[in-house]
Parts: C-alpha cells; sequence; structure tokens
C-alpha cells in the first residue's frame, strides 16, 4: 500500500501514524532506536507489506499490469489502490480527506526530527503539491506515477499506468474495495500481535 493507506491504517495513533509513515527508511533492528509507539507503526508497515504482497486480489491486479511494467507492477498498484481510497473516503472515515491529510501534515511537522532526512527533505514538496489529497483524481496519480518514473531514470515507463487505469477502472476499483475490507481486518489482528512482540523485546 502507498501512503495514505499506511497512514489511515495506523488507528488513529499519532506515534503508529509516523512510524508506519517512516517505515520504509528504517531496516533490519534500527527501528528499536524510536519511541515505543513508532516502532510499533514501523513494524505495522511491514506486516501491512507482506501482507499485501502476498494477497491474491492484489496478485490479480498486478498480474493485469506485468506484461507492460514488469516489476514496477506492484508499486504501481500501490498508489492506485490509494486512489480509491482517496476516492471513496467517505465510505471509510467520517473526517472530510482534506481536514485529515491536513491533521497528517500537522503532525509530522511536530514530529520533524523523528523523520528520517529522506522524509525531512520530501515533506515541504509533499505538503505544496498535497499530495494525498490530490490522490483522489487521476490527474493527481498521473503526477505521482511521472514522479515515480524519473526516479527509475524512465526505466520503468510507469507514466503510461492511467491508461490501464481507465481502461480497468471498474475491475481495478473492485479488487481494492474487495481487499481493503480484508487489510483493515488484518491490521487490527496484527497490531494486538505486535504489541505483545514489543512487550516481550523490552
Amino acid at each position: 500500500m502507498n501512503f495514505l493507506a499506511h497512514i489511515y491504517l495506523s488507528q488513529d495513533d499519532d506515534l503508529i501514524t509516523i512510524g508506519n509513515f517512516i517505515a520504509d527508511g528504517i531496516r533490519g533492528k534500527r527501528y528499536k532506536k524510536f519511541p515505543l509507539g513508532i516502532q510499533k507503526g514501523i513494524l505495522l508497515h511491514r506486516q501491512i507489506d507482506t501482507y499485501t504482497d502476498a494477497h491474491p486480489t492484489v496478485r490479480q491486479s498486478t498480474k493485469r499490469l506485468h506484461k507492460n511494467y514488469g516489476h514496477y507492477s506492484g508499486v504501481i498498484v500501490d498508489i492506485l489502490y490509494d486512489h480509491f481510497l482517496a476516492k471513496n473516503w467517505s465510505s471509510y472515515s467520517d473526517i472530510p480527506l482534506h481536514d485529515y491529510v491536513d491533521k497528517f501534515y500537522d503532525l509530522m511537522g511536530m514530529h520533524f526530527d523523528s523523520l528520517p532526512s529522506r522524509i525531512q527533505k520530501m515533506m515541504p514538496h509533499m505538503i505544496a503539491g498535497n499530495w494525498l489529497l490530490s490522490y483522489a483524481e487521476i490527474e493527481g496519480i498521473q503526477k505521482v506515477l511521472d514522479g515515480m518514473n524519473r526516479r527509475t531514470q524512465n526505466k520503468s515507463g510507469m507514466n503510461t499506468a492511467t491508461v490501464e487505469l481507465k481502461e480497468f477502472y471498474t475491475e481495478f476499483e473492485t479488487e481494492f474495495t474487495s481487499f481493503f475490507e480484508e487489510l483493515r481486518a488484518f491490521t487490527e489482528a496484527a497490531l494486538k500481535d505486535i504489541e505483545i512482540q514489543l512487550l516481550n523485546e523490552n
């Protein structure tokens, strides 16, 4: 899953949200240097990614892209799924999306010193472009894919994936909706297991 989903799945806990958001840059046991709440978020992020990558519904979405994008297909599906979460936000939260993302941007500012340098550098661009809110529109997803393609030195061709998004829009949305319900249930259970794990470690 991409940024918005990871933030949403953090159970409205500030420290878990920060940990879940920064987790991609925290390798191995380095999570242990953070406060306990952030540790929970980092470990939760890892569990979400493992569950997502192995899920047959996600693989069905990924398979549709594999011919044109190869191993980048999973990254693209993560981004497309964030689109459907943003687009259908009112089905998942009583807080309007623009208020929700503003609150998250404020939260990042409050915990700026805990953010890895990569995230600190990215944060002004994320806020200025209001990335999370932009996911609700295909134009916003296009900008994300353009940026991802540039990072691969234009080798991935990810910038063209909105073609498949439009062509198979209903299929992708149906797969997201089905999968996300299962992921929400998985996340609640995983967080309980993580709390037990960290209690034993500490």
